[in-house]
């Protein structure tokens, strides 16, 4: 585009959160501009836990990709490791809450291709590809720099660009955080038994190692290892030697195994904002919070964030107020604080647990698994916290509209 555009939203990132943002504002009504090059193709999958598709369902976009995903009825954590304390193994069972499933499990590609495609539908909302390159509030707005001219003016910007994200810079936003000795690899295999709609997460000394269901007899696998390994494993050319490490390292779970293109390679890290909003700029995804890729809480806290935003910004439209002033930021702060912390310290709490070699913490994990396996009301408490949070249920993830 070239020249000015004013807007009353505008959305900086074009990932899954960023895409809900913008079609839950423009949905809703708010004339808002998208504003993001097109991505690659993400082979990486996410785990939508039920409120998530409950909200992609109420925007009209789950209709467009839930023939891509797979149900997630049972959730299996397998102690794997050689250590003196183990715990037992626990069965989460989406029926005994009275869920069909935990959720859903699909490829990215095809989550984004949906939310693409009932984005182009809106009216309200302005599609622009092209990269944010400064981004600078002004009192009563903020103002979008594009890369290739122009620029965006809008009363609220929703940042939702990533971990490096320049929205989060240009409201001087500080985070904190650390990184963890280990890496993630991502893959998709096909395998020769079924899963059965069972997600297995085998708890190793050096991380996680998780497979979870998709549709047909496929699967994604986060492996979750030290860097040393992880770089070894990621240099093994010879498909049938990686083949068959995984089945070992899966314990031939799921048969024979063959692992697909397209690999990810992920330090990680956890990183949460100070602040989830200031200056006209709400942060959302990434650009929040950086959160293992551990217990399926990355993109659903996302989506959270971007119902949470879009529910403010519609509720104060509606009422006659400013949809990007430091009252309603400051709300927002508050609503998905609690939500975060909580999910990100309960994510590294069981990280380092499952890393330490201090028996006192392999104790405090093996008795925590148990009560949870031998403790009915406490694992069904644990589950209906896990999928649907009691403080942080914004009106999409309850189906309904804003």
């Amino acid at each position: 585009m070239t020249g000015p555009l004013t807007v009353e939203a505008a959305v900086v990132g074009a990932g899954p959160a960023g895409l809900t943002a913008a079609i839950a504002l423009a949905g809703a009504g708010i004339e808002t501009a998208l504003m993001a090059r097109r991505a690659p193709p993400d082979h990486r999958t996410s785990a939508l836990l039920t409120g998530s598709v409950a909200a992609l369902d109420t925007l009209g976009v789950w209709s467009h990709c839930a023939g891509s995903a797979a149900p997630l009825r049972v959730m299996r954590i397998v102690d794997a490791t050689a250590r003196l304390i183990r715990a037992p193994e626990v069965r989460f069972v989406a029926a005994e809450i009275g869920l069909d499933a935990f959720g859903h499990n699909i490829e990215n590609r095809h989550l984004v291709a949906a939310l693409e495609a009932r984005a182009a539908t809106i009216e309200g909302l302005v599609r622009i590809e092209d990269e944010a390159v400064a981004v600078e509030s002004r009192g009563s707005g903020a103002t979008v720099t594009l890369k290739n001219g122009g620029s965006v003016t809008a009363r609220l910007v929703v940042g939702a660009d990533g971990r490096r994200s320049l929205c989060r810079a240009a409201a001087g936003i500080d985070s904190r955080g650390r990184s963890y000795p280990q890496t993630a690899l991502t893959f998709n295999l096909a395998h020769t038994r079924p899963h059965h709609d069972t997600s297995t997460e085998f708890h190793t000394e050096s991380g996680p190692f998780t497979l979870v269901p998709l549709p047909g007899n496929r699967s994604s696998l986060v492996c979750v290892t030290g860097p040393h390994d992880a770089e070894r494993l990621q240099s093994l050319d010879d498909d049938d030697a990686l083949n068959a490490e995984i089945e070992q390292r899966s314990h031939s779970l799921l048969g024979k195994v063959t692992v697909e293109p397209g690999r990810g390679v992920f330090p990680l890290a956890v990183e949460t904002v100070r602040a989830f909003g200031a200056g006209r700029i709400a942060l959302i995804g990434e650009a929040a919070h950086l959160v293992p890729p551990i217990g399926a809480q990355g993109l659903n806290l996302g989506l959270r964030d971007a119902a949470t935003i879009g529910e403010l910004a519609v509720a104060a439209r509606r009422d006659g107020g400013d949809i990007g002033d430091d009252t309603l930021l400051s709300h927002y702060d508050a609503l998905r604080r609690a939500d975060v912390q909580s999910r990100t310290l309960a994510v590294d709490l069981l990280n380092r647990t499952l890393l330490s070699d201090f028996l006192p913490a392999q104790s405090l994990r093996g008795l925590g698994l148990y009560l949870l396996d031998r403790v009915g009301p406490l694992r069904r408490a644990a589950m209906r916290e896990g999928v649907a949070p009691v403080m942080s249920q914004p009106r999409l993830m309850r189906g309904e509209a804003l």
